[in-house]
């Protein structure tokens, strides 16, 4: 029966997608190796200019070592390595001590006891050194990581969203607070929310355009958004977090077949909002929210849902970005295992909008069956103006540069 359901899917996911494999009009990739055997899983990707050349590095989390790849020539060097509870799985670059160097949050713990593991790593005067790793707190099950502008007058906020509950109705949606002297002093932490569970990532926008940064989830639950308030009324400034139910995600009997994976927010031409998720987690659907127009409302008060492909297996990386120029973005999407489709993969590909109603698609594939992509950001690397995607690899064991032509 489950058989049969996927396949039913997977047949209405193709009337909403063209499969393209190499569109003369569409950007040409070319694919290189930065690391052949990075680890046993490349948990995370992510770009920082670490030694300060203005020029943006690549760095690459597995479960034992952070690495970064020094640009412009991707030579490989060691930040950390065997100095974190195993696994590595998430990172979020800043400044943290203010000595105007890139430090770097990290999640760590995350095989064995789940304990969560976080800490901030900093460099020592030379980068051939080993960087010192100084520890936050634990939240177990702390699975991605990212930093926030809750308030354009303060630092930073570094959010960190669990993947499972450990007390609670839900997992605690956390916003740490850097400390004066982040070496020494404490971080103390609030609780955006904590009603969700099997939260796989969230994402930070300023939504409303009021110069806070707002907060998207995906979880069992479904979309939502964490909208950020503050209390102005104080001498000291207080924050608050009130959620918003955007999209139900994926329906099923059982808590990994409900509610959405990945997460990512883009804009169409005209600047109307979409949502795309991975659907459920670790699923085979990628699937679009579009932003209801002003005026506009929908029965249920939610966004407006589409699957555009529902050939993936276990979905895991998603970005969104203007890859072809056209003021509008794409969807930069990564799947880890052989997927039912007529394109397999796993690898990277790129999903275009057909048009201005957003509900056709073209998929086009950037690598087929050489990268079993765990995660994948996108920015212009080599400075000719066009955005060039990296990714990191699990059954691949791998880091790959795909450089726009």
């Amino acid at each position: 029966m489950r058989r049969r359901l996927t396949t039913a899917i997977a047949i209405a996911g193709f009337g909403l997608l063209r499969l393209v494999a190499n569109a003369a009009e569409f950007p040409k990739f070319e694919a290189r190796t930065l690391d052949p055997d990075v680890g046993k899983v490349c948990y995370a990707v992510t770009l920082a200019d670490v030694d300060g050349d203005g020029k943006q590095d690549i760095v690459a989390v597995t479960e034992d070592r952070v690495l970064w790849y020094q640009a412009p020539d991707w030579k490989p060097r060691v930040i950390i390595d065997e100095q974190t509870e195993r696994d590595n799985v998430c990172i979020a670059p800043l400044d943290i001590d203010q000595d105007g160097k890139i430090d770097f949050a990290v999640g760590a713990g995350w095989s064995g006891k789940n304990t969560g593991q976080l800490v901030w790593l900093s460099r020592d005067a030379s980068l051939d050194e080993k960087w010192h790793v100084h520890l936050i707190g634990h939240e177990p099950w702390t699975h991605r990581m990212r930093f926030a502008k809750f308030d354009p007058d303060s630092r930073p906020t570094l959010v960190v969203s669990p993947l499972n509950k450990t007390q609670g109705d839900g997992v605690r949606l956390l916003a740490f607070s850097i400390p004066k002297n982040p070496k020494s002093d404490p971080w103390s932490s609030q609780v955006m929310n904590a009603s969700m569970n099997r939260m796989h990532n969230h994402w930070h926008l300023d939504w409303d355009g009021n110069g806070r940064d707002d907060t998207v989830t995906s979880s069992q639950e479904g979309v939502h958004l964490i909208g950020t308030t503050v209390n102005q009324s104080s001498a000291i400034k207080i924050f608050g977090w009130t959620a918003k139910k955007l999209g139900n995600g994926a329906v099923g009997d059982k808590p990994e077949a409900k509610g959405a994976g990945e997460i990512k927010v883009g804009k169409f031409k005209g600047g109307q909002r979409f949502i795309t998720t991975v659907e459920p987690m670790h699923g085979q659907a990628c699937v679009v929210y579009i932003e209801p127009k002003a005026g506009e409302k929908t029965a249920d008060g939610l966004w407006p849902r589409h699957v555009i492909d529902a050939t993936l297996n276990r979905g895991h990386a998603l970005w969104t970005c203007d890859i072809d120029g056209d003021g509008g973005d794409e969807i930069v999407l990564g799947f880890s295992d052989p997927g039912p489709g007529p394109i397999k993969g796993p690898g990277v590909f790129i999903y275009k909008a057909d048009d201005a109603t957003a509900t056709k698609w073209t998929k086009h594939t950037i690598d087929d069956g050489g990268m079993a992509t765990e995660d994948l950001i996108c920015a212009d690397l080599n400075g000719d103006g066009k955005l060039d995607i990296v990714a990191g690899g699990r059954a691949t064991h791998n880091v790959k540069l795909y450089i726009q032509k």
